[in-house]
Protein backbone atom coordinates (compact mmCIF):
# COMPACT_ATOMS: atom_id res chain seq x y z
CA UNK A 1 0.00 0.00 0.00
CA UNK A 2 2.58 2.46 -0.56
CA UNK A 3 2.44 5.87 -1.12
CA UNK A 4 6.09 7.13 -2.14
CA UNK A 5 6.19 10.31 -4.41
CA UNK A 6 2.03 10.62 -3.18
CA UNK A 7 0.95 13.69 -1.49
CA UNK A 8 -2.26 13.57 0.89
CA UNK A 9 -4.50 16.19 2.69
CA UNK A 10 -5.94 14.86 6.05
CA UNK A 11 -8.28 17.42 7.92
CA UNK A 12 -8.74 16.78 11.32
CA UNK A 13 -4.97 15.46 11.63
CA UNK A 14 -3.99 17.48 14.87
CA UNK A 15 -5.43 14.20 17.25
CA UNK A 16 -7.08 11.05 17.07
CA UNK A 17 -8.13 9.37 13.96
CA UNK A 18 -6.84 12.44 12.00
CA UNK A 19 -3.42 11.83 13.95
CA UNK A 20 -3.19 8.57 13.46
CA UNK A 21 -3.97 8.51 9.54
CA UNK A 22 -1.55 11.67 8.69
CA UNK A 23 1.60 9.42 11.01
CA UNK A 24 0.28 6.21 8.65
CA UNK A 25 0.44 7.93 5.61
CA UNK A 26 3.59 9.25 5.81
CA UNK A 27 5.48 6.05 7.17
CA UNK A 28 3.80 4.50 3.87
CA UNK A 29 5.68 7.33 2.09
CA UNK A 30 3.24 10.21 1.47
CA UNK A 31 3.89 13.99 1.90
CA UNK A 32 1.14 14.20 4.16
CA UNK A 33 -0.40 18.19 4.53
CA UNK A 34 -1.40 17.64 8.00
CA UNK A 35 -4.44 20.39 8.80
CA UNK A 36 -5.32 21.02 12.35
CA UNK A 37 -8.00 23.61 13.98
CA UNK A 38 -4.72 25.34 15.28
CA UNK A 39 -1.12 25.59 13.71
CA UNK A 40 0.40 24.37 17.55
CA UNK A 41 -1.80 20.67 16.56
CA UNK A 42 -0.75 20.78 12.93
CA UNK A 43 2.48 21.25 14.14
CA UNK A 44 2.93 18.95 16.69
CA UNK A 45 2.13 15.72 14.31
CA UNK A 46 4.12 17.02 12.03
CA UNK A 47 6.85 17.12 14.18
CA UNK A 48 6.12 12.85 15.48
CA UNK A 49 5.98 12.47 11.33
CA UNK A 50 9.52 14.53 10.88
CA UNK A 51 10.66 12.35 13.72
CA UNK A 52 9.62 8.79 12.33
CA UNK A 53 11.98 10.12 8.43
CA UNK A 54 8.70 11.56 7.17
CA UNK A 55 7.59 14.34 5.29
CA UNK A 56 4.93 16.60 5.97
CA UNK A 57 3.45 20.07 5.53
CA UNK A 58 1.33 21.34 8.94
CA UNK A 59 -1.44 24.06 7.97
CA UNK A 60 -4.55 24.59 10.08
CA UNK A 61 -7.94 25.78 9.62
CA UNK A 62 -11.32 25.92 10.23
CA UNK A 63 -12.94 23.40 7.88
CA UNK A 64 -16.48 24.89 8.13
CA UNK A 65 -14.93 27.92 6.64
CA UNK A 66 -14.80 27.40 3.00
CA UNK A 67 -12.21 30.29 2.34
CA UNK A 68 -9.99 29.33 4.34
CA UNK A 69 -9.76 25.82 2.79
CA UNK A 70 -9.84 27.45 -0.07
CA UNK A 71 -6.46 28.74 0.94
CA UNK A 72 -5.13 25.76 2.02
CA UNK A 73 -5.57 23.68 -1.36
CA UNK A 74 -4.53 26.60 -2.91
CA UNK A 75 -0.81 26.36 -1.16
CA UNK A 76 -0.73 22.66 -1.26
CA UNK A 77 -0.96 23.22 -5.27
CA UNK A 78 1.69 26.38 -5.00
CA UNK A 79 4.00 24.23 -2.66
CA UNK A 80 3.87 20.82 -3.16
CA UNK A 81 2.15 20.83 -7.17
CA UNK A 82 0.05 17.68 -6.48
CA UNK A 83 -2.79 15.75 -4.24
CA UNK A 84 -3.29 12.43 -4.73
CA UNK A 85 -5.28 11.47 -1.53
CA UNK A 86 -7.63 13.53 0.63
CA UNK A 87 -8.99 11.95 3.81
CA UNK A 88 -11.71 14.31 5.19
CA UNK A 89 -11.54 13.71 8.88
CA UNK A 90 -12.17 16.90 11.27
CA UNK A 91 -15.16 16.59 12.99
CA UNK A 92 -17.06 17.16 16.42
CA UNK A 93 -20.16 15.34 18.27
CA UNK A 94 -21.13 19.18 19.08
CA UNK A 95 -24.50 19.09 21.82
CA UNK A 96 -26.00 15.77 22.33
CA UNK A 97 -29.75 16.96 23.38
CA UNK A 98 -33.18 16.29 23.51
CA UNK A 99 -34.83 17.98 20.26
CA UNK A 100 -36.50 20.49 22.11
CA UNK A 101 -33.75 21.63 23.36
CA UNK A 102 -30.95 21.55 21.11
CA UNK A 103 -30.64 25.00 19.80
CA UNK A 104 -30.48 26.55 16.34
CA UNK A 105 -27.34 27.56 16.35
CA UNK A 106 -25.92 24.37 17.66
CA UNK A 107 -27.25 21.90 15.67
CA UNK A 108 -25.73 24.86 12.67
CA UNK A 109 -22.40 24.23 14.07
CA UNK A 110 -22.02 20.80 14.17
CA UNK A 111 -23.59 20.45 10.85
CA UNK A 112 -21.32 23.35 9.40
CA UNK A 113 -18.54 21.47 10.27
CA UNK A 114 -19.01 17.74 10.19
CA UNK A 115 -20.60 18.05 6.93
CA UNK A 116 -20.34 21.62 5.14
CA UNK A 117 -16.37 20.88 5.91
CA UNK A 118 -16.54 18.07 3.86
CA UNK A 119 -18.08 19.52 1.34
CA UNK A 120 -15.47 22.19 1.44
CA UNK A 121 -12.80 19.54 1.67
CA UNK A 122 -13.55 17.97 -1.12
CA UNK A 123 -14.93 20.58 -3.07
CA UNK A 124 -11.88 22.74 -3.66
CA UNK A 125 -9.42 19.27 -4.04
CA UNK A 126 -10.99 17.86 -6.86
CA UNK A 127 -9.29 20.10 -9.40
CA UNK A 128 -6.30 18.46 -8.19
CA UNK A 129 -7.05 15.01 -7.98
CA UNK A 130 -8.51 15.26 -11.09
CA UNK A 131 -4.89 15.82 -12.44
CA UNK A 132 -3.75 12.17 -12.43
CA UNK A 133 -6.82 10.72 -10.24
CA UNK A 134 -6.81 9.87 -6.73
CA UNK A 135 -9.05 8.92 -3.43
CA UNK A 136 -11.15 10.73 -0.74
CA UNK A 137 -11.75 8.80 2.36
CA UNK A 138 -14.85 10.61 4.15
CA UNK A 139 -14.63 9.49 8.22
CA UNK A 140 -18.22 8.93 8.92
CA UNK A 141 -19.68 7.14 12.02
CA UNK A 142 -21.89 4.25 12.57
CA UNK A 143 -24.19 6.98 14.26
CA UNK A 144 -26.83 8.14 11.83
CA UNK A 145 -25.99 5.33 9.23
CA UNK A 146 -26.18 1.81 11.37
CA UNK A 147 -27.27 3.21 14.62
CA UNK A 148 -29.73 5.10 16.14
CA UNK A 149 -29.74 4.40 19.62
CA UNK A 150 -27.65 7.57 21.28
CA UNK A 151 -30.50 9.27 21.75
CA UNK A 152 -29.96 13.28 21.54
CA UNK A 153 -27.34 12.77 19.06
CA UNK A 154 -29.86 14.08 16.10
CA UNK A 155 -27.57 16.62 14.99
CA UNK A 156 -24.37 14.61 15.07
CA UNK A 157 -25.99 11.59 13.37
CA UNK A 158 -27.90 13.54 11.04
CA UNK A 159 -24.20 15.14 9.47
CA UNK A 160 -22.91 11.76 9.28
CA UNK A 161 -25.40 10.66 7.42
CA UNK A 162 -25.47 13.47 5.19
CA UNK A 163 -21.56 12.64 4.78
CA UNK A 164 -22.27 9.02 3.51
CA UNK A 165 -24.68 10.07 1.32
CA UNK A 166 -22.41 13.08 -0.08
CA UNK A 167 -19.66 10.41 -0.68
CA UNK A 168 -22.02 8.26 -2.56
CA UNK A 169 -22.89 10.68 -4.78
CA UNK A 170 -19.35 12.27 -5.32
CA UNK A 171 -18.46 8.95 -6.16
CA UNK A 172 -20.53 8.41 -9.35
CA UNK A 173 -19.54 12.05 -10.26
CA UNK A 174 -15.85 12.18 -10.16
CA UNK A 175 -15.43 8.08 -10.61
CA UNK A 176 -15.08 9.18 -14.77
CA UNK A 177 -12.09 11.57 -13.36
CA UNK A 178 -10.31 8.86 -12.08
CA UNK A 179 -11.24 9.61 -7.96
CA UNK A 180 -12.44 7.05 -5.74
CA UNK A 181 -14.79 8.20 -2.60
CA UNK A 182 -15.17 5.99 -0.10
CA UNK A 183 -16.79 6.45 3.61
CA UNK A 184 -15.43 4.62 6.92
CA UNK A 185 -17.60 4.10 9.59
CA UNK A 186 -15.93 3.93 13.07
CA UNK A 187 -17.63 2.42 16.03
CA UNK A 188 -16.67 3.30 19.91
CA UNK A 189 -12.59 4.43 19.21
CA UNK A 190 -10.57 5.67 22.19
CA UNK A 191 -10.03 9.11 20.98
CA UNK A 192 -10.43 12.42 22.99
CA UNK A 193 -13.63 13.63 20.66
CA UNK A 194 -15.71 12.67 23.82
CA UNK A 195 -14.09 15.37 26.33
CA UNK A 196 -15.17 17.52 23.97
CA UNK A 197 -19.10 16.64 23.76
CA UNK A 198 -21.58 18.02 25.69
CA UNK A 199 -24.54 16.21 26.71
CA UNK A 200 -27.29 17.84 28.45
CA UNK A 201 -30.70 16.13 29.32
CA UNK A 202 -30.22 12.78 27.79
CA UNK A 203 -29.89 10.30 30.59
CA UNK A 204 -33.91 9.31 30.26
CA UNK A 205 -34.10 9.72 26.32
CA UNK A 206 -34.78 7.03 23.92
CA UNK A 207 -35.19 3.17 25.05
CA UNK A 208 -32.54 2.01 27.17
CA UNK A 209 -30.58 -1.41 26.73
CA UNK A 210 -28.32 -3.23 28.24
CA UNK A 211 -25.30 -4.95 27.23
CA UNK A 212 -24.31 -7.37 30.00
CA UNK A 213 -20.92 -8.33 28.08
CA UNK A 214 -20.37 -5.16 26.20
CA UNK A 215 -21.45 -3.67 23.23
CA UNK A 216 -18.80 -4.81 20.77
CA UNK A 217 -18.80 -8.24 19.79
CA UNK A 218 -15.38 -8.96 19.01
CA UNK A 219 -13.88 -7.17 22.00
CA UNK A 220 -16.84 -6.65 24.57
CA UNK A 221 -16.40 -3.36 26.11
CA UNK A 222 -13.17 -2.61 25.29
CA UNK A 223 -13.41 -0.09 22.18
CA UNK A 224 -11.08 0.34 19.29
CA UNK A 225 -7.93 2.64 18.75
CA UNK A 226 -7.53 5.29 16.41
CA UNK A 227 -4.77 3.36 14.40
CA UNK A 228 -7.06 1.05 13.38
CA UNK A 229 -9.74 3.16 11.28
CA UNK A 230 -5.97 4.62 10.16
CA UNK A 231 -5.37 1.14 8.73
CA UNK A 232 -8.67 1.24 6.91
CA UNK A 233 -8.17 4.85 5.46
CA UNK A 234 -4.37 3.82 4.52
CA UNK A 235 -6.03 0.95 2.26
CA UNK A 236 -8.91 2.49 1.10
CA UNK A 237 -6.67 5.66 -0.70
CA UNK A 238 -4.01 3.60 -1.75
CA UNK A 239 -3.89 1.56 -5.21
CA UNK A 240 -4.62 -1.88 -3.30
CA UNK A 241 -8.48 -0.53 -3.14
CA UNK A 242 -8.33 0.84 -6.91
CA UNK A 243 -11.93 -0.45 -7.69
CA UNK A 244 -13.41 0.40 -4.52
CA UNK A 245 -15.63 3.57 -4.48
CA UNK A 246 -19.13 4.45 -3.26
CA UNK A 247 -18.79 2.39 -0.32
CA UNK A 248 -19.07 2.43 3.32
CA UNK A 249 -16.28 0.47 5.54
CA UNK A 250 -17.49 0.05 8.76
CA UNK A 251 -14.52 0.15 11.61
CA UNK A 252 -16.51 -1.09 14.73
CA UNK A 253 -15.70 -4.93 15.60
CA UNK A 254 -19.47 -5.69 15.19
CA UNK A 255 -20.98 -3.01 17.31
CA UNK A 256 -23.64 -1.85 14.92
CA UNK A 257 -25.05 -4.94 14.12
CA UNK A 258 -26.05 -5.19 17.75
CA UNK A 259 -26.25 -1.53 19.51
Amino acid sequence: MTMEGKVALVTGAGSGIGRATAVRLAREGATVVALGHSQDSADDVAEEIRRDGGTALPVAADVADAAAVRDVVDRVERELGRLDAVVANAGVNGVWAPLEELEPEEWASTISTNLSGTFHTVKYAVPLLARQGGAVVVVASINGTRTFSNSGASAYSASKAGQVAFARMAAVELGPRGVRVNSVCPGAIDTEIDDNTEQRDTEDLGVQAEYPEGQIPLTGEKPGVAAQVADTIAYLVSDAASHVTGTEVFVDGGQSLIA
